[in-house]
């Protein structure tokens, strides 16, 4: 079972699916589905809403007991920062990524692909994820902001799942080229980051 926190976040993620609300899973989460041995308690969705699709998103998380603004989705796809939903009676919120914030993750919604994810119980759903390639360049990204050792890690986790073949459809779907070109873009420091990382893995 997993932790309380993430109910919600799964309550939000069926929701999307159900009103055809396009949306993509980036970060850890997503690089679970590709093997990547980490727990984590975090699941990031970038979506991409509308008038329409805010009043369907909000319609189906009615006060009192959720908290759903369509005012603050508004102002934060204006703005371009993160908004949220809550559930009071079991203390969960769920931030949601909107196209605008940036760095924009648009590229991860237009390569999405279809998962199998773990969910809330035994069973595994499908969901719209980030390839593979995408959630490494989420997270030069992030490493590029922030330092973060985790981010690291996850990379070389990745790498090392898809290079070993650990996952033949994830393998043969790989295109580390794509990688590169992003890298360059990113950061210097990035770039560096990526090109030790890929001799380590090599060099395993």
């Amino acid at each position: 079972m997993a932790e309380p926190n993430l109910r919600l976040h799964f309550q939000v993620l069926r929701v999307l699916e159900e009103l055809d609300i396009p949306y993509v899973v980036i970060g850890a989460f997503a690089g679970v589905s590709y093997g990547l041995n980490r727990i984590t308690y975090d699941v990031d969705m970038v979506v991409d809403l509308n008038d329409e699709r805010i009043d369907a998103l909000v319609a189906a998380f009615p006060s009192p007991r959720y908290y759903a603004d369509p005012y603050q989705m508004r102002d934060s796809i204006r703005l371009g920062i993160l908004f949220n939903i809550i559930d009071s009676s079991q203390e969960g919120k769920v931030d949601l990524i909107p196209l605008t914030m940036e760095p924009s993750y648009d590229f991860a919604l237009q390569n999405r692909i279809r998962r199998k994810v773990p969910t809330d119980g035994e069973e595994q759903v499908e969901a719209w994820l980030a390839r593979p390639e995408d959630v490494i360049v989420g997270k030069l990204m992030a490493w590029q902001e922030g330092r973060s050792h985790k981010h690291e890690t996850d990379i070389r986790d990745i790498l090392t799942i898809i290079q070993f073949g650990l996952e033949k459809e994830v393998t043969e779907m790989f295109e580390s080229e794509y990688i590169d070109v992003w890298a360059h873009q990113i950061g210097e420091d990035a770039l560096q980051l990526w090109e030790h990382i890929k001799l380590i893995v090599q060099t395993d």
